[in-house]
C-alpha cells in the first residue's frame, strides 16, 4: 500500500505580476510528521502555504487531503479541511482578549447568546493539555509577543485544526521562549497532528523536523531526512552554495568616540517604572559594539531614545561632539546617524509607498533628489532606486516600482539596510538587523556591519540572536532590566556566561 499523506500539493504554480512565486512545486506530508520548509527570503514558501491555506488561488496543480483532491478557496474551506496557519506577522485583535481572539468566528452560542464559559473550559484544557500558558482574560496588546504566538496556536486548536502551519515562527522570539515552542511542536505531531513549519533556521529544523523540503527562487529543489543531512548540506540546498556560517573579520582598528551616552533614562509606555534607568556607553569609530539582552530589558526604548522616536527623561547623547540629547530626528540623520530599526513595518518602511519612495524616505530633500523649485527628481530617484537593488539584491516582482507591502519580509529588510548603509553615516544603529532572514541573506549583512566599521564608521549591533552576539561585534554589552549588567569581549567570553548575565543571575559594575 502507498504510504497515506495528510497533506499533498502537485505541481502547483502560482504567479503574480513580474514573477513567478512557486514553479511546478510538490510537497507531500505525512501524517503526525514535522515537515520543515526551507529556502531564501522571496523563495515562494509564504506563497506556498497561502495557496495551501486558500488565500490565494494557483494557475496550476492539484492539492489533495488523505488521498482526495479538494478545493480550498479561501480559508474557511481550509478550515473546514482542519487546516490552520500562524502567520509570520500575527493576525490578532489588539485590544480584544486572548479569549476573544481564540473563538473570533466560532463563537459557541445558546438560543443566540454567547456561551463564554464553554469556551473559556475547552482553551484553558488545551492550554493545560499542550503547555501552552497563557491568560485568557489579557488583553493582546498588553502580553509579549511569544504569548500572542500562543494564542495564535490556541486559536488552531481550538478549532480542532488537524494539518498546522507555522510561518516563520521563531523570528520574533526569546531563546527560552524558542526552545519552549519546540517542544510544542513535538507535543503536537506525537498526538497526531502534521505540521508544515516554515523557517530558515537551520538548527531549528535539524532539531524538529522530520524532514525537510527545500525550495530556490521559486522551484522545488529536494526533500532530504534530516537525521540524514546536515546543516551545510540544506544551506549549500537552499543558496545554491557553499556558505560560511563564520564572519571573517581582522582586528579592529579603534579611533575617536563617536557616539557618547551619559545616564541616559527613558520612561516605559507599559509600566511606571522607568525602560532604561541611567545607562552610559561610548562606541568609538572603527568598532562594533553589541548591546545584547533577552527581549523586553529596554532595548528597543534604549534605541527610541537615541534615535529621537521616544523623548529621553534625563541624561546626554552625544553625536560626533553635537549634543542632540533633544535635536529632531531629521537633525540626527544629518549629523551622521542611520537607523536600520526593530520593527520594518511600523518604523522602516511606508507599506504603501513604492519601493523607490521608501529608499529617498530620509533624503529627497536633497538637491540630487528635489530641485530647486521643490519638486521631486524623479529620474534620479529612479536610478539611484536601481542601484541598491541591484548592489543589495533586493527581489521585487516590479524593480522599483513595487509596493513595498507586496515584499517579502527578507526583501523589505534589505532594502531597509541598503537605505541606512547607503547614507554613508558616522554612526549605523542596527537593531536585529537578520531578523527574519535567510543564511545568504544573514551573510550579506554581517558583512556590510564589518565594512562600515573597516571603513571607521561607529556600529552599534542590538541582537538578540547569541550566534550573532558571539560573532560579529568587538564588544558585547548586556543589558537587564534597563541597565548595562555587563561588558565583554566576544573571543574569551561564552554563551553560557551571556545567558547567565541576559537572565540577571549576575552582574559587574560597567565603566561607561
Amino acid at each position: 500500500m502507498a504510504e497515506q499523506y495528510a497533506i499533498e500539493m502537485l505541481n502547483i504554480t502560482k504567479r503574480f505580476p513580474g514573477i513567478i512565486a512557486n514553479d511546478n512545486i510538490t510537497l507531500q506530508l505525512k501524517k503526525g510528521e514535522i515537515h520543515a520548509l526551507l529556502g531564501e527570503n522571496g523563495a515562494g514558501k509564504s506563497t506556498l502555504m497561502s495557496v495551501l491555506f486558500g488565500l490565494y488561488q494557483p494557475e496550476e496543480g492539484i492539492i489533495k487531503k488523505d488521498g482526495v483532491e479538494v478545493k480550498i478557496n479561501d480559508p474557511n474551506d481550509a478550515n473546514a479541511l482542519g487546516i490552520g496557519m500562524v502567520h509570520q506577522h500575527f493576525k490578532l485583535v489588539e485590544c480584544f482578549t486572548v479569549l476573544d481572539n481564540i473563538i473570533m468566528g466560532v463563537e459557541p452560542t445558546k438560543h443566540g447568546f454567547l456561551q463564554k464559559d464553554e469556551a473559556r473550559k475547552k482553551v484553558v484544557e488545551l492550554s493545560k493539555r499542550y503547555g501552552l500558558a497563557v491568560d485568557p482574560d489579557a488583553i493582546i496588546e498588553d502580553i509579549t509577543v511569544g504569548m500572542q504566538q500562543r494564542t495564535e496556536i490556541l486559536k488552531m486548536l481550538y478549532r480542532e485544526n488537524e494539518i498546522l502551519i507555522f510561518d516563520e515562527p521563531t523570528a520574533v522570539l526569546t531563546p527560552q521562549e524558542i526552545s519552549e515552542l519546540m517542544q510544542i511542536m513535538k507535543n503536537l505531531a506525537a498526538e497526531g497532528k502534521s505540521i508544515l513549519f516554515i523557517s530558515h533556521k537551520l538548527a531549528e529544523i535539524m532539531e524538529v523536523a522530520d524532514r525537510c523540503s527545500v525550495l530556490r527562487k521559486g522551484k522545488y529543489i529536494g526533500t532530504v531526512e534530516t537525521k540524514s543531512t546536515t546543516m551545510e548540506e540544506l544551506s549549500a540546498m537552499m543558496v545554491g552554495r557553499n556558505v560560511n556560517f563564520h564572519v571573517e573579520k581582522k582586528p579592529a582598528n579603534v579611533g575617536d568616540v563617536i557616539l557618547e551616552v551619559e545616564d541616559m533614562t527613558v520612561a516605559s509606555k507599559v509600566h511606571k517604572n522607568n525602560a532604561v534607568k541611567n545607562v552610559s556607553l561610548k562606541v568609538r569609530a572603527g568598532e562594533i559594539v553589541c548591546i545584547a539582552g533577552i527581549d523586553g530589558n529596554g532595548q528597543t526604548e534604549f534605541v527610541h531614545g537615541l534615535t529621537g522616536l521616544e523623548p529621553i527623561v534625563s541624561g546626554k547623547v552625544t553625536l560626533c561632539g553635537n549634543d542632540i540629547s533633544k535635536a529632531p530626528i531629521r537633525d540626527r540623520n544629518v549629523l551622521g546617524m542611520s537607523h536600520i530599526p526593530e520593527d520594518r513595518h511600523k518604523h522602516g518602511l511606508v507599506l504603501d509607498y513604492s519601493l523607490e519612495d521608501n529608499l529617498v524616505l530620509e533624503r529627497y530633500f536633497e538637491p540630487e533628489f528635489t530641485n530647486k523649485a521643490g519638486f521631486l527628481r524623479r529620474d534620479n530617484i529612479r536610478s539611484y532606486a536601481e542601484k541598491i537593488i541591484e548592489q543589495y539584491d533586493v527581489r521585487s516582482g516590479q524593480g522599483p516600482i513595487t509596493m513595498a507591502r507586496s515584499m517579502s519580509g527578507g526583501n523589505q529588510q534589505k532594502a531597509i539596510v541598503g537605505r541606512e548603509i547607503d547614507k554613508n553615516p558616522e554612526l549605523l544603529i542596527a537593531v536585529q538587523p537578520t531578523r527574519g532572514l535567510d543564511v545568504g541573506a544573514i551573510e550579506y549583512i554581517h558583512k556590510q556591519l564589518v565594512a562600515q566599521r573597516d571603513a571607521g564608521k561607529a556600529v552599534l549591533l542590538v541582537s538578540l540572536e547569541l550566534d550573532e552576539v558571539m560573532d560579529v561585534p568587538d564588544r558585547i554589552l548586556v543589558m537587564y532590566e534597563g541597565e548595562i549588567v555587563g561588558e565583554f569581549d566576544p573571543k574569551t567570553t561564552t554563551e553560557e556566561e551571556l545567558g547567565l548575565y541576559m537572565a540577571g543571575a549576575k552582574r559587574m559594575e560597567v565603566k561607561a
